[in-house]
């Protein structure tokens, strides 16, 4: 059965820093691009940053420059540091990646984990 388990998050003050780590489990034969994605009260579902296995990062505009996201394609892991925060990267972030596994090829998402940001 594979699953993408997050871990990371938690609450810290403007300009702080927090980790994120995702892990894939289960039977997987190949990993295509992993990201992150953050969900506001109120607002829509939104791409924070992904990395392809190829090692190729894209960024929203709005945490560029404060936030670096990486991967371990031998152990199927993602992580994303997240410095100078501010309270508007206050969500719940979701781990995401496309998985190919044996008989299909598919996204999964983690359960989420919030990051809450004080002013």
């Amino acid at each position: 059965q594979v699953q993408l388990v997050e871990s990371g998050g938690g609450l810290v003050q403007a300009g702080g820093s927090l980790r994120l780590s995702c892990a894939a489990s289960g039977t997987i034969l190949r990993i295509n691009t992993m990201g992150w994605y953050r969900q506001a009260p109120g607002k829509e579902r939104e791409l924070v940053a992904e990395v392809t296995s190829a090692g190729t990062s894209n960024y929203a505009d709005s945490v560029k420059g404060r936030f670096t996201i990486s991967r371990d394609n031998a152990k199927n892991t993602a992580s994303m540091e997240m410095n100078s925060l501010e309270p508007g990267d206050t969500a719940v972030y979701y781990c995401n990646a496309g998985i190919r596994a044996p008989g299909f090829l598919r996204e999964f998402w983690g359960q989420g984990t919030q990051v809450t940001v004080s002013s």
